[in-house]
Formats: structure tokens, sequence, C-alpha cells
């Protein structure tokens, strides 16, 4: 272990102070069959200007959406962040606080906390939600364990136009709880509902869908939860939060509980993470809600100040009364997502979210021109839309690549049905011109 920084003498006499005699000793509970037969490829130390030069020559491997125009979206989106996010975020108040035990001292960081709890309950229409978990995925996983314990019931139904890893979370988090979830398929790339319908007896807890789904197309979410609650179940409604600038909020639509990823709203890709889940909730679910709550209070002055209340999770009280081992919130990425959010105001999302359409749709129209190309579904949208290709996926993207583009998602990697089919995304981050280089790129295939 050439890299831990301890001289032999100072190894003896740790080794000596517990009671074996070589590090080796540490790890015997590891077999040898797994252990690491080679030494690990690390160089040796380097001096400023060679580790300066090494860690540069090492990031230009990589290439960005500052290089690169980017057409890839199913879950990560490219938006435009504004330059006054960053900066703030670079204040060592932010960046270096920590988990807010003591109110007293922790009053910026829990009214930041509170503002983006504000800011996720007007967006998608509920009464509260928490400060925040790790991703989405978790957040739906979550959100499909409340719909239990709510309930009393132990069967979930989830749409097969719900994102794909998201259902893979859902079949790590549910069945060690002893919770049934079944799959229901789409048609025309919406849920059917023929099948939801026919699935939805009096045992099933929650009904989980995306909206817009992963398809990017727009589920009939109202008609869902009519049905859906006719059976005593509850909703749970995955949605993008810049789509809510033009579509009706969830609580509009008879949601339940809520949940979504908060990446697009001031947190760059970042090559897949950090991101943050945000969940929210209709009032007489809030004590089953994971994670932490920031609240407002008054002191014995009469003086206002911000406090954590309805903490249960397993740090707090017994473990097996816990509701969660959510442990943290994505405080930092939160912030983020607040400062970007109250930056746009409510005019701003209309506008960010009309242009996001608006490109989307002019890219579907001009990629269906193309022969050999075609769009995959016939229902409304948001920025994301699949397109049906006679040419290999595959080829389709490398030669995107050769043209500094990155192509859409190739669908047959999660759905076997929907070979030679592509998922694309437009953002605003494209104007006319980016679109139609795109376009002029796929009619050169052949």
């Amino acid at each position: 272990m050439n890299f831990v920084p301890n001289t032999e003498d100072q190894k003896e006499q740790l080794l000596a102070r517990i009671g074996i005699k070589s590090v080796e000793e540490l790890f015997d509970d590891i077999p040898q069959e797994v252990r690491l037969k080679h030494p690990l490829n690390i160089r040796g130390g380097m001096s400023e200007q060679e580790l300066v030069k090494h860690v540069t020559g090492l990031a230009t491997k990589n290439q960005s959406v500052e290089e690169y125009s980017s057409y890839l979206g199913a879950g990560a989106y490219d938006h435009f962040i504004p330059s006054f996010v960053d900066q703030l975020l670079l204040r060592s108040e932010f960046y270096t606080a920590y988990t807010p035990y003591q109110p007293e001292i922790s009053q910026g960081t829990l009214q930041a906390i509170y503002e983006y709890q504000t800011l996720v309950c007007e967006l998608t229409g509920m009464d509260a939600t928490n400060a925040s978990m790790y991703d989405g995925a978790s957040a739906l996983a979550e959100a499909a364990l409340m719909t239990c314990d709510a309930t009393r019931r132990e069967k979930v139904l989830v749409f097969q136009t719900v994102h794909p890893e998201y259902r893979e979370v859902l079949k790590t988090y549910l069945p060690p709880r002893g919770v049934e979830l079944v799959e229901l398929p789409y048609q025309d790339g919406v849920g059917d509902l023929a099948a939801l319908e026919a699935a939805l007896q009096d045992d099933i807890a929650g009904v989980i869908i995306q909206n817009p789904n992963f398809f990017g197309s727009v589920e009939k979410a109202e008609k869902i939860a009519q049905l859906t609650h006719a059976k005593g179940a509850l909703l749970v409604m995955a949605v993008n939060p810049v789509s809510l600038g033009l579509l009706k909020s969830p609580g509009e639509c008879g949601a339940d509980i809520v949940v979504g990823e908060g990446q697009p709203f001031g947190n760059p890709l970042s090559y897949g993470g950090p991101y943050l889940g945000f969940l929210a909730t209709r009032d007489k679910f809030v004590r089953r809600m994971p994670g932490r709550i920031v609240g407002v209070a008054t002191d014995k002055n009469g003086k206002k100040g911000f406090v954590l209340t309805l903490q249960a999770r397993e740090q707090h009280i017994r473990r097996e009364k816990a509701t969660s081992n959510i442990c943290s919130n994505e405080a930092l990425c939160a912030l983020a997502f607040s400062m970007h959010l109250s930056a746009l105001g409510k005019t701003g999302i209309k506008e960010l979210a009309y242009l996001n359409l608006q490109n989307a749709h002019y890219a579907a129209q001009e990629i269906g021109k193309i022969p050999g190309m075609s769009l995959a579904f016939s229902g409304p949208f948001f920025h994301e839309f699949v397109v049906e290709t006679k040419a290999e996926p595959a080829k389709v993207n490398a030669w995107l690549l050769e043209n500094k583009i990155i192509g859409g998602l190739d669908l047959a990697r999660f759905y076997p049905e929907l070979d030679h089919h592509l998922l694309f995304c437009v953002t605003e981050t494209k104007c006319k011109e980016d679109i139609d280089r795109l376009v002029a790129r796929l009619e050169e295939i052949k």
C-alpha cells in the first residue's frame, strides 16, 4: 500500500497496538479468489506542475455538451443554467454547510431548504414536501412504499412507460418489504388504460405513472387518477419539473404523491450526478413521508425561526419504526434548483417550457420528413419524442458523433419491441440552426 503515507515505524506501532503482525491480517475475511493480485495502477509522487499537466490530459479525453450538440435526454437534460447560480453556490456558507442539527446556528441553511420546499409545493400543487432526496428514482421507490403504508396493501402497479431505470430501483426496493410490483403495458406510447382497469382490484396500494413519460408522451393523468381512486388506491406521479410550466400540476390532475428529478433546474449533467429527487404529497400523508422537513416556528419572544420537524427516520427514532433509511438531503443541489427556479419565476418557467415544446416539435416535424424515418407515436409530447428508423440506430448515432452531435437513445436497450427506435430530446439550448444541422446530418445517412 504505497499510497498510504505512513512510515514503517508508524505501521509497526499501529499493528502492535491492535494486536496483529501484518496489514494483510486485516483482510483475512476477504476470500483470496476475489482479491486484487497485482499492484494498483497508481503513479508515484508528482510535482504540482506535473500533476496539473497529468490531470489536464485526463480531462481532455472527456467530451461535453460544450463541444458537442446533444439530443440525448432520457432522464438527464441539458438546460441553460444562469451564471449567477454557480457563483452563489461557491460561497463557503453554502458549499461547506452540513446537516443542520443545531437550528440556532443553521438558520441560513434551514431557510434555504424551506424556500426549496415552498417552490416544490407551488410547482406540483401539493401541500407538503421534504427537504429533497437522493434522486428521482429513489424518490419514486419511497413514494411506492408510502402508498403501501397508507393503504395497508402490498401490491403496486407501474406502467412500462415509467423510466426503465426507475422501475429497476422499484424492483430493488419493494420485494424485500413484501410488496408485489406489477408492470402494465402501453399502447401508442402511453399507458394502456384497459390494462389498468383490468388490474385495478381492491388489493392495489398505488398506481405509478410518469408524465410526460419516458417516451416524452403526455399520459391521460386525470383519467388514471379517477380509475385509481375508485378502487381506494393512491396515484404516484413522476414528473419533469420543466414541463409543469405548461402542463396541469399533478395536484390538479389528482395525484396523491408527486416525485421527480430536480436536475433540470440549476444542476448540470455532470456525467450523471450528483442530482436531487423531490417528493411532495398531500397533508394527510405528511407523516408517512421519508427524510426530513423544515418548518417555521416562533421563539418565546415571538421571533420567527426555521427548525427541523417530522424527522421520522432511523437516526431519530427506533429503526423498526422509521419510515425510511434516507439519511440526508441534497441541500446544495436543492439550493441550485431554488436559485434557478426563483430567477425564472412564474412567467419565465412558462416561457422556458414553451420554448422546449416548440423546439422539440419543430425537430420532430423535420425528422419525420426524412425518408426512412418517422415518428413512432401519434399522441402529444413535451420535449422528447421517439423516431423509428430503417437504418441501424448504432449507425445513426456513430455518424452523428463523427459530426460532433450526440444522438438519441437506442430504445432497444430497454424495450426489445422497439428495435430501430431512437428517443430524441430537444431543449431550449438548441436554436433553429442547430436543429437544421441535425436534420441535415440525418438526411445523409443511407
